[in-house]
């Protein structure tokens, strides 16, 4: 016999966000190479307390770490991108950094739909 998980309203409402801000994220990450994902990493930082004691809570620390070391490796590629000889190594650290990020994004995205907590 299979387990259904019954949520009430507030969880809902805190997954349905957490969902929303993957999303944001993505469409961000998709049009600008996630130049304007500050927006919904404010959101993260701010309603990330409510969801607090939930696996909600892991979803939305996903988020911001995905960004603050997308960030890190996009700056470091840029500083890479400086040098002659660090612009093959440059194109390499965005690209392994695109897909780290896209990753993320999706493994959260998916796991979030099973209701299941972020390994962080």
């Amino acid at each position: 016999m299979a387990q259904e998980l019954v949520f009430d309203q507030k969880l809902q409402s805190d997954k349905n966000l957490a969902w929303w801000l993957y999303l944001m994220h993505g469409v961000s990450f998709a049009f600008s190479l996630g130049a304007f994902s500050w927006i919904p990493l404010i959101i993260n930082y701010v309603k990330r307390d409510d969801a607090a004691g939930t696996f909600v809570y892991s979803h939305h620390r996903w988020q911001i770490r995905s960004f603050w070391w997308y960030l890190f490796w996009m700056v470091l590629g840029g500083i890479l991108f400086l040098t002659v000889i660090g612009i093959p190594l440059a194109w390499l650290v965005w690209t392994g950094a695109w897909v780290w990020k896209a990753y993320r994004l999706i493994k959260g995205l998916l796991d979030l739909n099973d209701n299941k907590a972020m390994p962080v």
